[in-house]
């Protein structure tokens, strides 16, 4: 395992037994937390959810606090590929490159710029070359308890230093394979508070959003997560669906 990698899973661990200290379990759920801004998505035209929804089995990572309620967002085609070529080079991959855009007004916090692109491997393993698990990332402060995370972008990418102002819908990079991956997409979260590993995650209702499920998505992902489930939509995306924001069509 990459060094890096390793002591930031331990820092994920000991973040997990604060937390759960302090808060005794008792963590932001869709039944008790409102956001206290709207966000929309951090991306032009229609992309999928391959990781994320609200419940413990469609959960983006449950288990980690801080991660409960991210979402991961890539772009399939009708086929439900996310690539054309032989994906295996970064840009194959239809969201390689694509914009990032800032979910709601706020101000730059964290920029990490100094990793490479992880490579991607025929079996779709995550692997990390750079020294984050987050890879070339941007955390925005939208209040006092709330932060917008934005990971794995590609390399050279990020146009915003700390300190910045930015509005909502502003391009602030572009989509990636940095950090710790398996494939490019963007990692998005919402969490109470600066730090990675002690801040909770929080539930996410995206503003002015359109949602439909994704066409052929049993091509990419057969783990079939909300089987059984009952849905989250609306107010809440899910896994297996395709999403964009109003003023694009689907």
């Amino acid at each position: 395992m990459n060094k890096a990698v390793l002591i930031q899973s331990l820092k994920q661990m000991w973040g997990i037994i604060v937390m759960e200290h302090r808060y005794r379990g008792h963590f932001p759920d869709v039944d008790h937390y409102k956001s206290e801004n709207d966000y929309t998505l951090p991306f032009h035209g229609a992309w999928t959810v391959v990781n994320g929804g609200v419940s413990k089995k469609t959960s983006h990572s449950w288990d980690i606090p801080t991660q409960r309620y991210a979402y991961d967002f890539l772009i399939l085609d009708e086929k439900g590929r996310s690539f054309c070529g032989e994906g295996i080079a970064a840009t194959d991959f239809y969201c390689y490159g694509k914009a990032v855009l800032a979910p709601a007004d706020g101000i730059v916090e964290e920029v990490c710029t100094e990793n490479p692109d992880s490579p991607i491997t025929a079996e779709r393993d995550a692997t990390c070359s750079g020294r984050d698990i987050r890879g070339n990332y941007i955390l925005l402060r939208h209040g006092e308890r709330e932060y917008s995370l934005l990971a794995h972008m590609k390399p050279g990418s990020i146009i915003v230093m700390v300190g910045q102002s930015v509005k909502r819908g502003e391009k602030i990079g572009e989509c990636g394979n940095s950090g710790n991956t398996s494939e490019p997409h963007l990692h998005f979260q919402v969490q109470a508070g600066k730090s990675f590993y002690s801040s909770f995650g929080l539930p996410i209702a995206f503003a002015d959003v359109m949602v439909e499920e994704t066409a052929n998505y049993e091509n990419f992902d057969d783990r079939k997560l909300r089987e059984g489930e009952d849905s989250s939509w609306p107010p809440y995306i899910e896994v297996g669906q395709t999403v964009c924001s109003r003023q694009h069509k689907i």
